[in-house]
């Protein structure tokens, strides 16, 4: 006769905890929202360190610009402006570093497109983080390439012979206005990266942009040479703006309305366009 042994199903088993729910962006409060932007900028540096290619934009783009257009067109744009390749160093290097955030911005909405179509950003919708944190993170990390890009800028434009005519500080000024126009720029590249399909249509449409913005400016030459339609556009260009005012702080010229100017335009672009890109993030499939 055979004894079966029964085993009782314990009954005081604790429940399952629930599954974690996302966490509210809104309810983040600003030091954990600096914490995350820390961890992910440290992310974002790391994958440069692991890929240095992707610095090959930021240290060869302005050795490769200053060479060409002073020395291809700097005697005969310096010429029309009384003086020379030296008279002309001295006016394209600050008008440059207007540029460099146009150049690098495009990169950045590039590399966010490219992170969604790898579904690195998906991962990161599912934390608990801001949403913001994300691409204010990008930006940060993209700032720090725009400066190391700008310093390669002015050693070579003083290697080849610039003189400084202001102060340090305005010099420094330049830099720092250059840097928070180029952090607005970022914005409207985000929001592209976000709403185009592939990297190749956010580079494609950059350059749409980018183009017309650039050579309809004072970057390159002065507009008064330019016909008087174009003359409109350059004096309503957010770059003509940057670029004077650059070029005013670093030669310590008259300053005008140029800077403030510069600071109208980047506060109605970031204001505009940040919210719109962190919206596209939350919402994109």
């Amino acid at each position: 006769m055979s004894t079966t042994t029964l085993t009782s199903t314990p009954t005081d088993v604790a429940p399952a905890a629930p599954a974690a729910k996302l966490h509210d962006e809104g309810r983040i409060g600003l030091r954990n929202n600096l914490r995350h932007i820390g961890a992910l900028v440290r992310r974002n540096l790391l994958q440069i360190k692991k890929d240095p290619e992707s610095m090959f934009d930021a240290l060869l783009m302005p050795v490769i610009f200053v060479l060409l257009f002073v020395y291809v067109f700097g005697g005969s744009v310096g010429g029309s402006m009384g003086g020379g390749r030296q008279e002309y160093l001295n006016y394209l290097i600050p008008g440059l570093m207007a540029m460099m955030g146009m150049n690098i911005a495009m990169a950045v909405g590039s590399g966010v497109n490219d992170d969604f179509r790898k579904g690195v950003m998906d991962r990161f919708r599912t934390m608990p983080i801001a949403r913001s944190s994300v691409l204010i993170a990008k930006i940060v990390v993209e700032l720090a390439r725009m400066m190391v890009a700008t310093l390669i800028l002015l050693a070579m434009g003083f290697a080849l012979g610039m003189e400084l005519h202001g102060s340090v500080l305005g010099l420094i000024a330049a830099i720092g206005l250059a840097a928070a126009f180029g952090a607005a720029i970022m914005w409207i590249f985000i929001l592209l990266g976000l709403s185009m399909k592939t990297a190749q249509a956010v580079q494609g449409m950059g350059m749409i942009v980018m183009m017309p913005l650039q050579f309809g400016s004072s970057i390159f030459a002065p507009p008064t040479t330019m016909p008087g339609w174009l003359q409109t556009f350059t004096d309503y260009n957010p770059l003509s703006n940057l670029a004077d005012a650059a070029r005013a702080l670093m030669m310590g010229t008259p300053v005008g309305n140029s800077v403030w100017l510069t600071l109208g335009w980047t506060v109605v672009i970031t204001a505009a366009m940040a919210p719109l890109a962190v919206s596209k993030f939350r919402k994109k499939s």
